[in-house]
C-alpha cells in the first residue's frame, strides 16, 4: 500500500513496479506518486515558467507526431488540448514532485506525461488511470526521453526569461543610470580610492560608470544566450536518437521558436548536449557578473547616501519606509540593501550551478533539476531587483551640496599642483594641509610662487574631472 495517500479517495494505477494508489482528485499517475513518496525533501517545486515551457514542448511534440503520421489525429488533438492547459498553468496543482529528485528530471517529465495523458483521456471520455486510449509514454512522450527533454526545457525557459523579462529590465536600469548621469554631470565631488580621498570626479561620471557596467552585462548575457539556443531534443536516451523520427526535433524546435520568439535549434552534437550543462553554467556566469555589478552599484549608493550628518551625504535616496523601530526619523537605503541580498543569492546559485555542471557523468548530467531551479531563480531575482532598483531608487536619487563642499577641503587637490611644483613639493603641501587643517590652496598660496590666477586654474575642480 502506498504511504501518504487518502485511503478513502484514491484510484489504483499501475506501472512497472505494480499497483499504486493515487489521490483520486489528481491527474498524475503511478510514477509521479512513487516520486512523491520517495522525494520528501523540501517544499521546492520547479517554477511556473518551467512547467509552462514543458507543456508547450509536449504540445508541439504532439503536433509534430500527428503531422508525421506517428500519432492518431484524435489522440494528438486530446494531448494538444491537455498540454495547452499545462502550458497556461491551469494544471499546476497536479505538478507535485520535489526539485530534489532524479538527476535527469525524469520524475517531472513523467509527472507531465501522466497529467497530460490522464487529462487527454478525460477529454476523450475515458476514466483516469487507464492509460487508454492515450498512454503517457507511448503517446505523450513519443520521440522523447527525459534525458533530452529536461535540458531542452532548461535552455528554452532560461532563454525566453532572459529575452523577454531580464534584458528589457536591464535596459531600463541602464537608461535610468544614464539619465541620472546626465542630470548630475555638473556636480563635482571627491573621488575615492581605497575608501580614501582621491582627486575630484563628477557625480555624473560615477553614474556613467555604473551604466557602463550594466551595458556590458547586457552584452555578456546576449553572448550567453547563443549557447541556450542549441538544444538536446532529438537525442533521446544518450544522444543517439533511438526511437525518434529524424525530423522530429527540428520540427518541434521550429514550432517552439515561433511561439516563444527566440532562436531555437537542434544541436549538431547530441553527445555534448545531453552529457553537459555547459551552456547553463556559462549563462549563470553572466548572471553572476551582473549580480556583482549590482552589488558594486548598490554599495556605492549606500556609501554616498551615508549620513545624513556623520557620513558622506553626497546623495539622498528616496525615503520609502521608516528605518528603525527605536530611532525616530531614521531612514535607510532599503532598496540598495535588498539589491545586495539578491546579488548574494545569485552568486550562491552560481556556485550550485557550477557544481551541478560538474556532474555530467558519461552520457548524462545528473543535477539537472537543481540547476534548472537555480538558474531560473537567478533570472527572476535579477529581473525583480533591477526593476525595483531602477524605479524606486535610481530614478529618485537627488544630489546634495555635501559633495561639492568637500572638494575644496580634499588633500588630493595637491595632485593638480604637480605640473607646477613637482611631486615632492606637492606631497609636502598635502602633508602640511593635513597636519594643520588648512586647505591645499591655502598652503600652496603661502609656500609656492604660483599666482592667484595660476592657483585658480590649477585647482579648478571641474577641470580636474577631465571630459
Amino acid at each position: 500500500m502506498t504511504a501518504n495517500v487518502d485511503q478513502q479517495h484514491v484510484r489504483t494505477e499501475w506501472d512497472f513496479g505494480g499497483h499504486v494508489e493515487v489521490p483520486a482528485a489528481f491527474l498524475y499517475g503511478a510514477q509521479t506518486q512513487r516520486a512523491v513518496n520517495a522525494f520528501t525533501i523540501s517544499d521546492l517545486r520547479l517554477p511556473r515558467h518551467y512547467l509552462g515551457t514543458l507543456g508547450a514542448l509536449k504540445k508541439a511534440a504532439a503536433e509534430v507526431n500527428r503531422d508525421l503520421g506517428l500519432v492518431r489525429d484524435d489522440i494528438a488533438a486530446a494531448i494538444i488540448s491537455a498540454a495547452a492547459e499545462v502550458q497556461s498553468g491551469e494544471l499546476d496543482a497536479h505538478f507535485v514532485v520535489d526539485v530534489f529528485q532524479t538527476g535527469s528530471g525524469t520524475n517531472t517529465n513523467m509527472n507531465a506525461n501522466e497529467v497530460i495523458a490522464n487529462r487527454a483521456n478525460q477529454l476523450l471520455g475515458s476514466p483516469l488511470g487507464g492509460k487508454h486510449p492515450v498512454h503517457p509514454n507511448d503517446h505523450v512522450n513519443k520521440g522523447q526521453s527525459s534525458n533530452d527533454v529536461t535540458p531542452t526545457v532548461i535552455h528554452l525557459t532560461a532563454n525566453t526569461a532572459i529575452q523577454h523579462d531580464l534584458l528589457p529590465i536591464l535596459e531600463l536600469l541602464r537608461a535610468e543610470l544614464e539619465t541620472k548621469a546626465t542630470e548630475c554631470d555638473g556636480v563635482v565631488k571627491t573621488g575615492r580610492t581605497h575608501l580614501q580621498d582621491a582627486v575630484p570626479i563628477r557625480l555624473g561620471q560615477e553614474f556613467h560608470g555604473h551604466a557602463g557596467q550594466i551595458e556590458r552585462g547586457i552584452t555578456r548575457l546576449r553572448q550567453a544566450q547563443q549557447g541556450l539556443t542549441e538544444v538536446a531534443l532529438g537525442g533521446t536516451a544518450i544522444g543517439t536518437g533511438i526511437n525518434t523520427h529524424p525530423e522530429f526535433a527540428a520540427r518541434v524546435c521550429r514550432r517552439l521558436a515561433d511561439e516563444f520568439g527566440v532562436e531555437l535549434r537542434e544541436t549538431d552534437n547530441h553527445f555534448q548536449a545531453q552529457s553537459t550543462l555547459d551552456a547553463a553554467v556559462h549563462t549563470s556566469g553572466a548572471l553572476k557578473t551582473i549580480a556583482v555589478s549590482l552589488l558594486k552599484i548598490a554599495n556605492d549608493i549606500r556609501w554616498m547616501n551615508s549620513g545624513p550628518r556623520a557620513g558622506f551625504a553626497e546623495i539622498e535616496v528616496p525615503t520609502l519606509a521608516m528605518g528603525s523601530s527605536i530611532m525616530p526619523g531614521k531612514t535607510n537605503p532599503i532598496i540598495a540593501e535588498a539589491v545586495c541580498q539578491v546579488a548574494a543569492k545569485v552568486i550562491g546559485n552560481d556556485a550550485t550551478i557550477t557544481l551541478g555542471g560538474q556532474h555530467g557523468n558519461f552520457e548524462i548530467n545528473v543535477m539537472m533539476p537543481v540547476v534548472a531551479y537555480s538558474l531560473l531563480e537567478s533570472i527572476s531575482l535579477l529581473s525583480g531587483a533591477s526593476r525595483v532598483f531602477a524605479e524606486q531608487c535610481i530614478a529618485g536619487i537627488r544630489a546634495t551640496d555635501s559633495g561639492p563642499a568637500a572638494v575644496e577641503r580634499g588633500l588630493m587637490m595637491a595632485t593638480a599642483l604637480t605640473p607646477g611644483v613637482g611631486y615632492d613639493a606637492a606631497a609636502d603641501i598635502a602633508r602640511e594641509a593635513r597636519e594643520t587643517g588648512r586647505t591645499v590652496r591655502e598652503v600652496a598660496r603661502q609656500r609656492t610662487d604660483l599666482s592667484e590666477q595660476q592657483l585658480t586654474e590649477l585647482l579648478d575642480p571641474h577641470r580636474l574631472t577631465g571630459r
